[in-house]
């Protein structure tokens, strides 16, 4: 106990001196089951896929699923510990395919339609091969719920032991898909990897800043932010502008995954606790695979310093009962 008790003041020593919060100095202090210490950088695989509109296509869920598989065997190669993929990588309905009104209205999506026993056995082959490579794999699929609820729109996150080890469920959706295809979620999601902690976000929800607030006091190092985006150069290219401005207000790594459709306006890959592109995608409408590490002894003062200023900091230097600061309309 004593000695429990001496560990814990060193890590709440650190935490009180750099800012951190006690889980992120723990993580300083931890060893792996041999006892080695926590290697102190991952590397990262994002892709950029081409995506296929309708869910009901075997032959198409079939080959999107050998396509992802064939971007794990690339990530392996480079010897990447994560791959992460866009949202609906394994299949990613379009509203006017699965509109029950037809294609020339948006109506109630037709889940009947899609081939859900292809896509769950396209998710188990991805889960052996996560296993057989030791990767951890991170795309974007449809969830189903009980019927007559709609599927979630998630990512499924597969560790590389094979296995599912958590999902997450979009939860801010656009109007349409709210109010035709899916079921929103309720929860942020983590999961760590080498002890490196990663948040996940999916669609629009890089327009919410609350979303990538919230991770930063979850106290992860990054956001795997998945997205098929608008798909126009007016809309799509402020998603990725967008992810840049919240890795550098939050202070950690942003990984965007979008589609190769999309990559003209917006590729894929890793943006710094900083704000700037550390990789990325051709900026072709080609499947491609980018890869970097992160690096967790990197300075980053901004995100520490961003902590004391929220936790009210700056009300000691405040003069509320002063005529000059109250007086909004003098010189």
């Amino acid at each position: 106990m004593t000695a429990n008790r001496r560990f814990k003041r060193r890590v709440r020593a650190r935490a009180a001196k750099t800012g951190e919060s006690y889980a992120a100095a723990l993580r300083h202090f931890r060893t792996t089951p041999r006892g080695e210490p926590m290697p102190k950088n991952l590397r990262l695989s994002v892709a950029q896929l081409e995506i296929q509109p309708d869910p009901g296509d075997t032959a198409a869920v079939r080959d999107r699923g050998e396509q992802i598989r064939h971007l794990m065997r690339e990530a392996h190669a480079a010897r990447a510990r994560l791959l992460h993929l866009p949202e609906g990588a394994l299949a990613c309905p379009s509203k006017r395919v699965m509109s029950s009104t037809g294609p020339d209205t948006i109506g109630p999506a037709d889940w009947g339609r899609a081939d859900w026993p292809t896509l769950a056995a396209e998710l188990r082959a991805i889960a052996v091969l996560a296993g057989e490579l030791r990767l951890w794999t991170v795309l974007g699929s449809i969830h189903p719920l009980t019927p007559p609820r709609r599927p979630h729109l998630s990512l499924y996150v597969i560790s590389d032991e094979g296995r599912i080890a958590t999902r997450y469920d979009e939860r801010l959706l656009s109007n349409t898909k709210v109010s035709h295809m899916y079921t929103p979620g309720s929860e942020p999601v983590t999961f760590s990897v080498d002890g490196v902690r990663f948040g996940c976000a999916l669609g629009m929800e890089v327009a919410f800043p609350e979303v990538f607030l919230e991770y930063e006091r979850l106290d992860v190092d990054c956001v795997l932010f998945s997205t098929h985006g608008p798909g126009t150069p007016l809309n799509n290219g402020p998603f990725a502008l967008q992810a840049q401005a919240l890795a550098a207000a939050n202070g950690y790594w942003v990984s965007y995954s979008g589609t190769a459709q999309d990559a003209p306006n917006a590729s894929a890959g890793v943006i710094s606790p900083h704000g700037d592109w550390l990789t990325r995608c051709p900026a072709d409408p080609l499947t491609a695979l980018a890869t970097t590490d992160l690096d967790l002894d990197a300075e980053n003062h901004g995100r520490p310093w961003r902590r004391v200023a929220r936790s009210g900091l700056y009300t000691r230097y405040q003069a509320p009962n002063d005529p000059r600061s109250l007086d909004r309309a003098g010189l």
